[in-house]
Formats: C-alpha cells, structure tokens, sequence
C-alpha cells in the first residue's frame, strides 16, 4: 500500500503541475500578463509546485528531514540527472548573460542555504528573507525586459502556445484542479515514503534525498528531454538552474516561513557540499566552450548515480 501511495503520489503531482502552469498560464494571458512576467512568476512557480507541496505537507507533518532532503535532492538531481541526460541527447549551448548573472546567482542561493542549516534550525525570520532575496532576484529580471522579451516571447510561445486569448473563468478552473491535485499527491508522497522510510530502517533524510525528490522533479524531467530532442538548449538550461534558484529561496523560504525547519547538521553537511560541488562544477564545464558536452553530461550522471549509491551503502 505504501508503494502505491508513492506512485499515486508521483502521479498526481505529475498531473497537477501540468494542469497548474497550463491553467495558469492561460489566466495570466488572459489577464494581459507578457510572456516575461509569466514565465518568471507563473511558469517558475508552476514547474516547481510539486515540490513546493511535498516539502510544505512533510514539515507540517513532522518530517523536516523529508522536506530538507526533498529541496537538496532536487537541485542535485536537477543538474546530475536531468542535465546530464539532457546534454547526452544533444549537447547544451549557454548564452554569455546566463553565464555571468544566473549561475552565479545560482551557486550564491546554495552557499546561502549551507550557512543557513549551519545552526540546525531555519526559521521564520530566514525563510522571510529567502523570499525577500526572490522578489529582488526577479525584479532585477523584470528590468532587464527590454532586453530578453523576443527571446523569452518566442520560448513561451513554443512551449505554451500564443493563439487567442483564453477565457479567465476556464484558465481559473483549469488552475484551481491543479492545485487540488497538487495538494492530494504531496499527501499520498510524502506519507507513504515516509512509511516505507520507518518500516525499512531507512533515514528520513535519504528517502527525501531520493525518492520524493525524484518524484517531484519528474517535471523537469519530462520537459528536459522534451527540450533536448527539440535542441532548445536555452528552455533546458533555464529551467534546471531556475529550478535550482526558485527551490531555496521560495521552496525552503516558504516552508520555513509556515513551519520552521529543523536539521540534523552532522547527516545534512555532506548533502549540502554535494549540492555546492554540481552547482560549481556545472560553471566551468559551461564556460569554457559555452555549451555542455557529451562527456561532460555522462560526468554529471556518474557523479550522481555515484551520490545515490553512497547514500544507500
């Protein structure tokens, strides 16, 4: 039954994010939103819902190191997996802003969460400031329209569609069953891998690194390869490192802000570094010929099928 409850839970999320960046999407265009602030706001939060709604309900229902593993075991495998996988089917090309202002900022949001988890606890306080540091990273992105409107226009378009307006009451709709579906498959997630974590002898933390974690970014996943296949290599990389962004500073800034988040800082260290080391690394394998390899993709994955298999010895 626990079992079930995961994979009904994988599912329902899968559904659930889909349905919400769909409806959501179409509620902002029908609201007059451009395609930038859309894909910053509406998009961004969509993509990372399924997240979002497994950490909250797992620190609410008392599993801290679930929803602490679930945001860490997101970003690692958001760029050893889904970025590995993505550039073995066709190598990642990097444009010189995105190298110089997003992975940057990237790697500063998991520094931030290193020294945040440094005392066990992240509180109330931190988690307004994580969220505060978001609305002053997407303000920053905001100014910066003029700049990247054709380029995230034609992006949005692909994906999204940009045909009639849609109508408001139909989008809301399609939105709010999203966010329902969300909400009952965090739930089936999170209660039974923390089930099958307690019958197993298995840590809590190792099952949020894992299992929820990966069932939360099928998302990304999917749209990943979808991305690759279709050599769209700026969507690909855009949504792994915004992923990894939004994940600490709204994710865990939400999270802590509604229930705040206790860590075990012995286990959670080595998590963390782990995290700090793919997001560096990612830099310079990008820098230096602005674009992801082959090789460097099967990199990524060994380095990350390598940290699964440590977590479980």
């Amino acid at each position: 039954m626990d079992y079930l409850l995961v994979a009904l839970g994988v599912v329902l999320l899968y559904l659930g994010g889909e349905a919400l960046v769909s409806g959501a999407s179409a509620l902002a265009r029908a609201l007059g939103m451009t395609p930038l602030v859309i894909g910053l706001t509406v998009v961004a939060f969509g993509t990372s819902a399924p997240e979002l709604a497994a950490t909250l309900t797992a620190s609410i229902q008392g599993s801290p190191e679930v929803a602490f593993g679930n945001v860490v075991g997101s970003n690692i495998a958001n760029i050893g997996l889904i970025l590995g996988i993505g550039a073995l089917i066709f190598p990642v090309a990097a444009r010189g802003h995105f190298l110089l202002r997003e992975m940057p900022f990237m790697i500063g949001t998991s520094g931030l969460m290193l020294w945040l988890v440094a005392d066990g606890s992240v509180g109330r306080v931190e988690g307004l400031c994580l969220l505060a540091l978001l609305a002053g990273y997407l303000w920053v992105l905001l100014s910066k329209q003029s700049e990247e409107e054709a380029q995230v226009a034609w992006e949005f378009a692909q994906e999204y569609g940009n045909g009639e307006r849609p109508r408001v009451s139909t989008s809301a709709l399609k939105a709010a069953i999203g966010i329902v579906l969300l909400v009952l498959g965090a739930q089936a997630l999170v209660v039974g891998a923390v089930s099958i974590a307690r019958s197993a002898g298995i840590d809590e933390r190792v099952i949020g690194l894992t299992l929820v974690a990966l069932g939360t970014s099928l998302p990304e996943l999917a749209s990943a390869i979808v991305a690759a296949i279709k050599r769209e290599g700026d969507i690909l990389l855009g949504n792994v490192v915004g992923s990894n962004i939004f994940n600490v500073l709204a994710i865990f800034g939400t999270t802590s802000l509604v229930s705040p988040i206790q860590v075990e800082v012995s286990g959670a260290w080595i998590d963390l570094l782990v995290m700090m080391v793919f997001s560096i690394l990612l830099w310079p394998m990008l820098f230096s010929r602005r674009h992801l390899d082959r090789w460097e993709g099967v990199v990524l994955l060994l380095g990350f099928f390598a940290y699964i298999g440590w977590l479980f010895a």
